[in-house]
């Protein structure tokens, strides 16, 4: 049997997530220096400087910064006007790939924020970015609110699936949430055009179409999840780029004009078409990065999005290309 002192002992020991939090209540709110809180909790720097960044990942610790940036607020205004939008959000770019989508993801998720209304349905999209976007959006109830997934989804992938996504949005806002019972790529056309009939799947495709409000990335041929775990295969991928494509959006290939390509694959998919994005009345397109900045332009030149969120190095690119 332990004794009093011991389970005393192991009673004070912080678990991982209290001493995330400890950490980050001296920091954002006690205004101490990391050196001032290492010495607090008798630690170094560079373990308080990971706790730090593990409560921002974890969305412990969610960021707000009340204050426009002036150059971000002019890119904002140019692109708006150069692509017929009918709004844009312009973050500082990050220091490096990770950084920059989380400040994407936290621009995302303040915009979001203001323009859920109780009574829509919200259409989700895929990916990295979109997970950005839900770990920075703040936890409360809309009301009654419905999460839709706008596509099928994978049968292998480690990182994140479509089905997490809905999940997560639907526990953050206390909403209902609709999957696509169905992977995001089928064998052939004729598999999808019968499985599109089914009526589990045909139910949470009308009820995609009809979203009010839909929230998406788009990805590049190199690192996107649909081409690392939904394809898989090189030469696939060597032949979209031979067709024209320079990424997808909702698992479909766009060339650089926005048009989806001619491609055995785009008949195989499994989710709403871009016709249909076009008929939604607001889309909003979450996309930055070097990486991404083809994709990004044909996404927006087949006008898709009707709100894009981005970087202010992309946003640059986008206002300042002829």
């Amino acid at each position: 049997m332990p004794s009093a002192a011991t389970s005393l002992a192991e009673s004070s020991v912080d678990t991982e997530e209290e001493l995330q939090a400890r950490v980050a209540w001296h920091y954002y709110i006690g205004n101490l220096t990391q050196q001032e809180i290492a010495q607090l909790i008798g630690s170094n720097r560079v373990r308080v400087n990971r706790l730090l960044a593990a409560s921002r990942e974890s969305g412990m610790v969610q960021i707000t910064i009340n204050s426009r940036l002036t150059p971000c607020v002019a890119l904002e205004e140019t692109l708006v006007k150069r692509f017929g939008l009918e709004a844009a959000v312009v973050v500082p770019s990050g220091a490096d790939t990770d950084a920059n989508m989380a400040a994407i993801g936290i621009g995302a998720a303040n915009y979001l924020a203001g323009q859920i209304e109780t009574g829509q349905t919200i259409g989700l999209g895929w990916g990295r970015t979109i997970r950005a976007v839900l770990r920075a959006l703040p936890q409360r109830s809309y009301g009654s609110l419905s999460a839709v997934s706008l596509q099928g989804g994978l049968s292998h992938c480690p990182s994140i699936n479509t089905f997490d996504i809905v999940s997560d949005f639907a526990n953050l806002c206390q909403a209902d949430g609709f999957l696509f019972p169905a992977p995001i790529y089928v064998s052939s056309q004729a598999v999808r055009d019968v499985l599109l009939q089914e009526d589990a799947v045909r139910e949470t495709y009308e009820r995609a179409r009809q979203s009010d409000l839909v929230l998406l990335t788009c990805g590049d041929l190199t690192e996107s999840l649909v081409v690392t775990y939904g394809i898989n295969d090189p030469e696939q991928v060597k032949a979209l780029q031979k067709a024209g494509a320079v990424g997808d959006m909702l698992g479909h290939f766009m060339d650089a004009d926005g048009e989806a390509i001619d491609h055995p694959l785009n008949r195989r998919t499994v989710a709403i078409s871009l016709e249909d994005l076009r008929t939604i009345q607001r889309v909003i397109l979450v996309s930055g990065g070097a990486k991404k900045f083809a994709v990004t332009r044909a996404a927006l030149r087949g006008r898709y999005p009707s709100v894009l969120v981005t970087d202010e190095d992309t946003a640059r690119r986008l206002c300042e290309e002829p």
